[in-house]
């Protein structure tokens, strides 16, 4: 009986166990989670890009340019298969990008670069001024590279940011998509 009652005991810890493992974000969280700086810049889909727009939906919003030429697009392909494999669930995410690059990336580059990995993700372009308030606002480092193809330097983690609008956690460049898909539903699943 005792040797019964230790064995149950075990599979009960070890359960408990791994359901938490299930709802514990696999991007290093804030926390406590704080409100994601709110903003307002021209948008890739001609309208207003405004944050606070997408309150009810799960944000991964990120920081690149459009010429960049290994880190931007590997980052964007992984978001496209972060949709794919969230199937109709992915109705309740928004990708949104901001570029680093003012001066070549205006509204209509941005959505041409951004389709080519996924027509709803929205990119947000501005005013060089604009940009780095932004920035500012999330710790994100942009540094243009002397030379003639206007390279940059910059911050390449991903904010996920929860229906409410909250900054939860930052998934770290080179992350795979299943990691990205098991943090979104878990927000998704969040009151």
């Amino acid at each position: 009986m005792l040797r019964t009652f230790l064995l149950l005991a075990v599979l009960f810890i070890t359960a408990t166990a791994h359901a938490g493992d299930a709802g514990a974000l696999k991007a290093g969280v804030f926390d406590p989670p704080r409100m994601a700086p709110d903003f307002t810049l021209p948008g890739s889909n001609g309208s207003e890009l405004k944050l606070s727009a997408y309150r009810g939906k799960v944000v991964l919003l990120g920081f690149g340019f459009t010429s960049c030429a290994a880190v931007c697009p590997t980052t964007l392909a992984t978001l496209k298969q972060v949709n794919k494999k969230l199937g109709a669930q992915a109705r309740g995410l928004q990708v949104v990008y901001i570029t680093v690059d003012p001066k070549h990336d205006d509204a209509r580059r941005m959505k041409e670069y951004l389709a080519l990995f996924d027509t709803s993700f929205i990119g947000g372009t501005g005013t060089a001024a604009q940009l780095a308030a932004v920035r500012k606002n999330y710790g994100v480092m942009a540094k243009e590279v002397a030379g003639p193809d206007g390279s940059f330097t910059h911050s390449s983690s991903i904010y996920l940011i929860d229906r409410k609008g909250r900054l939860r956690a930052l998934m770290p460049y080179g992350r795979t998509a299943d990691d990205y898909v098991h943090d979104v539903r878990i927000l998704l699943a969040a009151p």
